[in-house]
């Protein structure tokens, strides 16, 4: 592992430290813990299954789970046999899961038994998939298109594949865009794992090192968890560093986001470290404790690390007045920049909302490349450098379009449009792609849901850019009350003003039941558009 030419690979690495920590817990579910031992087992087992089926050196292995122990096991094996993990969004309907396994050329499929009527009506549609894996879940039985996961876990024959692993190997993630289907960013392993570790008190070394794996694997890490689903690159991500510290991954039982089943378990099976999305999960989570400030214990819990949209400074406030020994870091990143910037928050100290401290690699670049100056009253793009995405899977014109050179340095740009203060920190406006022209003015959605979200009964908003004939655009909000609680549209109006700019205030206000936020806490854009469209018709 220290040769000059090695390179590191999740594998590698997940196998040392069972060696190392055979007995420690890995992940939990359910009540059932599984070792490092039986994690290292039972992905041997699943790629043993998957070589026996003909796989090759890169092929694809979708997963197509909620979060439990055994999405974690497929990307270990994956890792082990040099697959490519693919994410699967479950809330995806039949015609984008054809989409996502066509164009990721998915060979094999791992899916909850609840899917397997989907999973009959997509296979027609996916004739390179050779490999279906089903687990049980309780709600169906095996069909006989499919392999019982727990027959692959179990394997016994060798998982040793005839071609050499790498950090070239690659895991893809899918994620949603605001025009046309999903693009699968492509990671280099080396890359992910350099780019993920980067703020740990104990860095990886530039080439493999087993003292470095093992300084950081003396004892066994935090217990960690994932609150946002692993199918998307929050959890997942967040997740795998907690492995490479040699900690254990717990997951919820329940598969829709319950601010209660989270808190007990935090007290019940103490967990150190945890990951969400920002106000969607946060908020919820400070209604609950203020309901019952003196049911849960939450000793345990040190740190929150948010990512994907913004989060409030109202909000993480409130939390640390339960548990007041908190650090809450919120990082700006994304499927394609890791960790671009970050803004952390404890007990001792305050932060502002959407305002950062980018990161070594990390500027606010124009269009044409040039470096925004701290004060300058001008806009621009948040862009990363060092070890990034090599670009989106089959797909040149869009990885151009993310991935640009300026001067020699190629810069992985997300979309992220910010300011610079004059202080250094970056003041974060939103994506450009959902940014509202009106009246020659742009307005970025973000800012406005923000300033929306302060005022006293409102839980949830959005805000978007319908058609008008006078505006072009006419900023409109999406508000999901308190329950309980009603507000007038003008109050609401009005309140927007005493925060920002009176053209960034919406012209109207529709109230809805529900945002109907994904699992990741994220706004689909395009469908609460049509929503507010059809609400003004």
């Amino acid at each position: 592992m220290t040769s000059a030419s090695a390179t590191w690979n999740y594998a590698d690495a997940w196998e040392h430290i069972a060696r190392r920590l055979p007995d420690a817990p890995a992940q939990e579910h359910l009540g059932r813990v599984h070792t490092w031992s039986e994690f290292d087992r039972r992905a041997n087992g699943v790629a043993a299954t998957l070589l026996a089926a003909g796989v090759g050196p890169q092929d694809k292995f979708a997963q197509y789970l909620y979060n439990d122990s055994t999405y974690l096991e497929c990307v270990f094996s994956a890792f082990k046999i040099g697959l490519v993990p693919v994410n699967t969004n479950y809330r995806y309907t039949v015609d984008e899961l054809a989409y996502i396994w066509d164009n990721s050329d998915a060979v094999a499929v791992v899916f909850h038994g609840v899917f397997t009527d989907k999973v009959a009506e997509v296979r027609p549609r996916v004739p390179k998939v050779r490999s279906w894996l089903w687990v049980d879940d309780g709600t169906s039985p095996c069909p006989d298109w499919a392999l019982d996961y727990e027959q692959a876990a179990i394997d016994d024959r060798s998982a040793d594949a005839p071609w050499a692993r790498t950090g070239d190997d690659l895991l893809l993630i899918y994620t949603g865009g605001t025009t046309g289907m999903p693009k699968g960013v492509m990671w280099r392993q080396e890359d992910l794992m350099l780019a993920l570790d980067a703020g740990n008190r104990r860095p990886l070394t530039p080439r493999p090192d087993a003292g470095v794996l093992d300084s950081r694997s003396a004892k066994p890490g935090p217990r960690n968890l994932p609150a946002a689903p692993l199918m998307h690159g929050t959890g997942l991500f967040n997740a795998m560093s907690n492995l490479m510290v040699g900690g254990c991954i717990v997951t919820l039982a329940g598969r829709n986001f319950d601010p209660i089943e989270l808190l007990d378990t935090i007290s019940d099976r103490q967990v150190n470290t945890m990951s969400f999305v920002g106000d969607a999960f946060g908020k919820p989570i400070l209604r609950a404790l203020d309901a019952e400030p003196d049911r849960w214990n939450l000793s345990s819990l040190r740190v929150i690390v948010s990512s994907g949209v913004m989060f409030s400074a109202d909000t993480k406030q409130g939390l640390l007045r339960h548990a007041p020994n908190l650090v809450i870091v919120d990082s700006l990143g994304s499927s394609e920049a890791v960790a671009m910037a970050q803004n952390t928050t404890s007990a001792d100290g305050s932060s502002d909302t959407a305002r950062f401290m980018l990161g070594p690699n990390t500027k606010v670049l124009t269009e044409d490349g040039r470096e925004i100056v701290p004060g300058a009253d001008e806009l621009g793009r948040v862009a990363i450098k060092g070890h990034t995405p090599i670009g989106y899977y089959k797909d040149e014109a869009k990885s151009a379009a993310t991935f640009q050179m300026f001067d020699g340095v190629r810069w992985s740009i997300p979309g992220d449009w910010a300011r610079v203060d004059a202080d250094g920190t970056v003041h974060l406006l939103g994506r450009g792609s959902q940014c509202i022209n009106t009246g020659g003015e742009k307005v970025y959605p973000e800012e406005v849901e923000e300033a929306l979200k302060t005022h006293a009964s409102v839980a949830d908003a959005a805000v978007v850019g319908v058609p008008d004939e006078r505006f072009g655009q006419a900023v409109t909000a999406l508000v999901e009350t308190l329950p309980g609680r009603t507000v007038d549209a003008s109050e609401l109006v009005a309140h927007v003003r005493l925060h920002l700019a009176a053209y960034k205030s919406p012209k109207t206000v529709v109230f809805v039941a529900s945002l109907e936020r994904a699992g990741n806490g994220k706004l689909d854009y395009k469908a609460l558009t049509a929503r507010a469209v059809a609400a003004l018709e």
